[in-house]
């Protein structure tokens, strides 16, 4: 039976339950106390039946025929009624059940917007939507990476192959100047599909998790990257307080030496600057990353993340990336709950926050 169906007999049951409980307490308080035999009222003059108390058969004979029909009409109403009133409840499911129809077929983008007060249909309904909503832009992310890697992947290859036919069509093309520039077009490619592994190995957060000092990972990064920094003319300061947290230490160190690069590289041409800043909160620890650089609209900054999203002339050959290094570190630091927050400095460049769980120092340190 259908979940209507199954609600219009409950109506008409409990509607019957009703009445026959009713006729009950009619027969229980009013009948029992009827005479069973006819009783004349002593003094009584005149008309034989003046004064006479009505017997209780005579008042079953008329009532229950009036009280069976009354049932009857319970029955017919209850079921009717029953129905009306299932179908009037029932019916933002329809909607929702359409909507869901909708959305397995692939179609996104429908929306319930139940109108009404807001119940518990109508949460539902509202939930529906943020979950379409969400999935939706999910997906269109998802179009969008495979696009853009495929694009990305695609270019290391077709330079390859142009090389190649090159230096097969041409035998007196310099052959070491061909091994050189294949050497740096494989490396690129390289770099890239190690981004694309280590995005997916973050996003199934498929790692085991341990206590990290962010703070020590701070001075491993900026000790790595200093000599970019000093070949590029930018400074880095840092100030760092211990940041006791739990995670992928290598994840986490991949989250900071993306940052940092990304500092120096995306910089003023001369005289940049980087600051790098680890604090403690009451629940959690804080990375702060700054950077001097060209002036930033809060559009283009909340577009950083996506993955391969450069969208800036500040990018040089030399040390481009692949375009997958905020990507890896909002992805790192949504495995590790946290929060990742990028914020245009107004007198240029950007401000980046990553604020994760905080936990216990060990007592050594």
């Amino acid at each position: 039976m259908s979940v209507r169906l199954k609600l219009a007999l409950s109506y008409t049951g409990f509607l019957m339950l009703a009445g026959a409980l009713l006729l009950a307490a009619v027969w229980l308080f009013l009948l029992r106390y009827v005479p069973d035999r006819a009783l004349i009222v002593p003094g009584s003059t005149g008309n034989p039946t003046h004064g006479v108390f009505p017997v209780r058969s005579n008042l079953l004979h008329v009532f229950a025929p009036r009280a069976a029909a009354v049932l009857a009409f319970l029955l017919v109403f209850g079921l009717v009624g029953g129905w009306f009133l299932a179908g009037r409840m029932l019916a933002p499911l329809i909607s929702i059940t359409g909507a869901t129809r909708m959305a397995t077929n692939g179609s996104l983008s429908h929306r319930i917007r139940l109108p009404g007060r807001k119940d518990e249909f109508r949460e539902l309904a509202d939930a529906f939507d943020t979950m379409l909503e969400r999935l939706e832009a999910h997906v269109a992310e998802q179009q969008r990476f495979a696009a853009n890697a495929s694009h990305e992947l695609r270019t290391p290859l077709a330079i390859s192959k142009a090389l190649l036919d090159v230096a097969r069509t041409d035998p007196h093309h310099d052959a070491g100047e061909v091994v050189e520039r294949l050497h740096v077009v494989n490396t690129r490619a390289i770099n890239l599909t190690e981004a694309l592994l280590l995005l997916s190995h973050a996003n199934q957060r498929s790692f085991t998790r341990e206590p990290v000092d962010l703070s020590l990972l701070v001075d491993e990064a900026t000790e790595t990257l200093l000599p970019l920094a000093e070949r590029r003319g930018v400074t880095i300061e840092t100030s760092s307080d211990i940041t006791p947290t739990t995670g992928s230490r290598a994840l986490l160190l991949q989250l900071t030496t993306n940052l940092v690069h990304n500092a120096i590289v995306h910089n003023l041409p001369e005289r940049g600057a980087v600051w790098v800043d680890t604090s403690v909160r009451p629940r959690t620890v804080v990375l702060t990353v700054e950077n001097t650089g060209e002036k930033l609209t809060p559009e283009l900054a909340s577009t950083l993340t996506e993955p391969f999203q450069r969208g800036t002339e500040r990018i040089h050959a030399d040390c481009a990336g692949v375009g997958l290094g905020l990507a890896i570190v909002k992805t790192i630091t949504h495995a590790h709950d946290g929060t990742l927050t990028l914020t245009p400095r107004s007198a240029g460049g950007i401000r980046i926050t990553v604020e994760l769980p905080a936990t216990a120092p060990h007592a050594d340190r």
